[in-house]
């Protein structure tokens, strides 16, 4: 309680998906001064909104979670943007922050970072053994930047920024927009529409075989607020679950949980992105005491009836 008495908390992303749950965590924790940019107002890739917002919210901590994001399709739709974009906000983050003396900064990652081929489960020492997988490398290794920037910040000016690893989050609240969202709410989107038109099939991309880590928001939130406290080290830290499930699995998961009993088509012509994504997470328990809580199954059940309930649908 004690550190985030007196704070000033910029939080940049705190109006999103998984910034909302920071907001309240970091405001619960005893933070009476949050500052949260709103895209209608300052746009973070460009220096002189960063600037102004810096001197709305003087602050003594930054939390960077802003991101432009989205699955393998938004991935391939926009390389370009999604590079420009994340690097651009960051960077310039950074630097301002630096410039005005910001005692920390708390950066936000992607596992997009880590090489294509990691060896199960992923661990910090291996992220710069290789390209990450081709569909995301561009997202991933802008956000990567971020780490090389703290790391020679920290060395050449002292500058505190630590910076996270987390896989992809799943929750109530999350994106459903096909056009940008993530697999979980995808394919409940995907499953729930099935439903409403009296399809006997859904159509899933690539193979089923590819496997992927998740981590429920609330969960992540607690990492973010819990390192800000009590990490100030210059090495990358992963945040997840530890837990690993199939495609093809979760997509069984959700049909059983929305009650979806169709066949599943699976579109080999289409990627499957990274082979596997498992984290290790001893890094985060040892050095700021994180675990998650969240079961699977269960946060996989929140975030079905979560969707079903806002749209007035039928579960089961």
């Amino acid at each position: 309680m004690s550190f985030w008495v007196g704070q000033r908390v910029l939080v940049t992303g705190g109006a999103g998906f998984l910034g909302t749950r920071v907001v309240q965590q970091v405001r619960g924790a005893g933070a009476a001064d949050v500052f949260v940019p709103h895209r209608e107002e300052f746009d973070l890739v460009r220096a002189e909104d960063i600037r102004r917002c810096m001197d709305l919210a003087r602050p003594t901590l930054v939390l960077h979670l802003a991101a432009v994001v989205g699955g393998i399709g938004a991935n391939q739709a926009h390389p370009g943007r999604f590079f420009y974009e994340n690097l651009m906000m960051g960077v310039q983050l950074v630097e301002e922050a630096r410039l005005r003396g910001v005692p920390k900064f708390v950066a936000v990652g992607t596992i997009c970072a880590y090489p294509k081929f990691t060896p199960v489960p992923f661990r910090e020492e291996d992220l710069w053994n290789g390209y990450p997988e081709e569909t995301n490398a561009p997202y991933g290794l802008a956000k990567k930047m971020l780490l090389v920037q703290l790391q020679a910040y920290r060395q050449e000016y002292g500058m505190t920024g630590i910076y996270l690893l987390p896989v992809n989050l799943y929750g109530p609240g999350d994106n459903f927009d096909p056009a940008s969202s993530h697999v979980i709410p995808a394919l409940i989107k995907k499953v729930f529409d099935a439903k409403a038109a009296g399809s006997r099939e859904i159509v899933c991309w690539g193979t089923g075989a590819a496997t992927r880590e998740f981590l429920y928001v609330d969960d992540a939130a607690r990492a973010v607020v819990l390192a800000a406290e009590r990490y100030d080290g210059a090495d990358p830290v992963n945040v997840g679950s530890g837990f690993e499930i199939s495609i093809r699995d979760l997509v069984g998961k959700i049909c059983a949980l929305a009650g979806f009993s169709g066949a599943v088509v699976w579109d080999k012509s289409q990627p499957d992105g990274q082979p596997r994504r498992r984290l290790d997470t001893t890094r985060a328990e040892n050095l700021f005491g994180f675990r998650a809580e969240v079961g699977f199954d269960e946060g996989l059940r929140r975030t079905i009836a979560w969707y079903a309930d806002t749209r007035g649908l039928p579960v089961g």
